[in-house]
């Protein structure tokens, strides 16, 4: 059962927090920076995100469960560091792209997660097989996101100049 009880405090806020970095950046179709650019022809379509995003971020903390309940297990705190890494790399990434129309920053944070997400997949195997086992979908769909944003950039050379202008009232603040 401990298993279960570091779940159910590991996975929701994994979630929550994930929700909460998109949404706070205004990520998606709605945004009307994001629309204006000119995407990939393998773009999912725009239901797909939050669905898969959702899904991940269930997964990961699931992930993150098994490492927090194998307390004792040699490697535990080293792949609980790369966790938090990633994970902050993966919490700033919809700002800089989303409210910063920052693409290549974002593609640099994305390939910052790829490299903290394989050591972390690595630290979780030495703990328990299952947690990075886990970790797996997460890592191909940020390798598909980095493949996304890094052919966004080259589609819309200067789109960070795409954002609209900003307000008098807003530039003499």
């Amino acid at each position: 059962m401990s298993f279960v009880r570091v779940a159910l405090v590991t996975v929701p806020p994994i979630l929550l927090l994930g929700i909460l970095s998109g949404a706070v950046a205004g990520s998606g179709s709605s945004n009307p920076w994001f629309a204006s650019l000119v995407k990939p022809s393998i773009m999912p379509p725009d239901w797909a995100f939050p669905l898969v995003w959702t899904l991940l971020y269930i997964v990961i903390g699931l992930a993150l469960a098994m490492i927090v309940a194998a307390r004792g297990a040699g490697g535990r705190s080293i792949g609980l560091a790369l966790f938090a890494v990633q994970f902050i790399l993966n919490l700033a990434w919809a700002p800089v792209f989303f409210a910063g129309h920052a693409i290549g920053a974002a593609f640099a944070i994305i390939l910052l997660m790829i490299v903290t997400t394989i050591a972390t997949i690595l630290a979780f195997a030495r703990v328990r097989q299952g947690a990075a086992l886990l970790m797996l979908p997460y890592l191909a769909w940020i390798c598909f996101a980095a493949f996304l944003t890094h052919s966004i950039e080259t589609l819309n050379p200067g789109g960070q100049a795409l954002a609209p202008a900003q307000s008098s009232a807003q530039v003499q603040l």
